[in-house]
């Protein structure tokens, strides 16, 4: 048993939903993202949402599934600040749908001036309606600095509850930033990026199980939506114990997730 807490299934097929289903995914957490293209219009967006709040918690409940999301316009179609603000403004409609947790996957891909006026509206949109918060940081070589820039620009919101965001796509130069700084932090596993298994459960072994989940983030692009179960099977291979591998992939995300008053289970 365990949460799948980021993952992109509307890139997804649906026998996806019956792996994670037979590999004891019990629920799954999907946040808004680029579509590996540039939407033309907002409206590509609105149906988006549609797609992300009514089609993707039905496709799941099939296979017994619970399915939630969370709203935004990512990092990589936020730096035409015009267009970014036409989107947001749709977003308050969809926020009162039943399984939608708050606000992301919001931050930086190339660390522009424009991402970073539109993060902060971003998180002011979720310290206005006390929504949780999940953050990307950007790939490679943009990434300490990305970090960086998103821990000042935090720091800036005396009102924000540091224990409602999570900081994902961390790595061995970012956790120890986020961690001491009281945010959540979460470790995508990634067939060719990001982390690996072995990598992200050094960390784990590191800086302790405190704040931190396991994700696959699986996407349209080289993904696993098994990446959370087969870290797992790592974490058996080097002794951890099975309490020790279930409070990483059930109840830390479990804890973190059930501060938005949406998430049951």
């Amino acid at each position: 048993m365990y949460i799948e807490p980021h993952a992109h299934m509307v890139s997804r097929t649906t026998d996806d939903y019956e792996k994670l289903a037979i590999a004891g995914c019990e629920v799954l957490c999907e946040p808004a993202f680029w579509a590996g293209f540039d939407r033309s219009s907002p409206a590509g967006f609105f149906d988006y949402f549609r797609q992300l709040t009514d089609y993707e918690p039905k496709r799941a409940a099939r296979y017994g599934i619970k399915h939630y999301c969370w709203l935004c316009i990512n990092p990589k179609e936020a730096d035409d600040p015009v267009f970014a603000r036409e989107v947001m403004a749709l977003i308050p409609e969809f926020l009162d749908c039943p399984t939608v947790l708050g606000i992301g996957e919001i931050g930086l891909n190339k660390n522009t001036r424009n991402e970073l006026a539109i993060f902060e509206e971003h998180v002011q949109l979720a310290v206005d309606r006390e929504l949780p918060i999940l953050i990307h940081t950007p790939h490679l070589e943009d990434k300490l600095k990305g970090t960086r820039l998103t821990l000042d620009l935090l720091a800036s919101f005396s009102q924000l509850e540091r224990s409602k965001v999570i900081i994902d796509h961390v790595e061995e130069h970012t956790i120890g930033q986020v961690l001491d700084a009281g945010y959540w932090a979460g470790m995508t596993l990634y067939p060719q990026s990001k982390c690996s298994p072995n990598r992200a459960i050094d960390m784990l072994e590191v800086y302790g199980s405190e704040r931190l989940w396991m994700n696959s983030a699986c996407d349209w692009g080289v993904s696993d939506p098994l990446a959370v179960p087969r870290c797992m099977l790592e974490m058996k291979k080097r002794q951890h114990t099975a309490a020790a591998i279930e409070q990483i992939v059930y109840h830390n995300p479990r804890k973190f997730l059930s501060q938005s008053p949406r998430f049951v289970q």
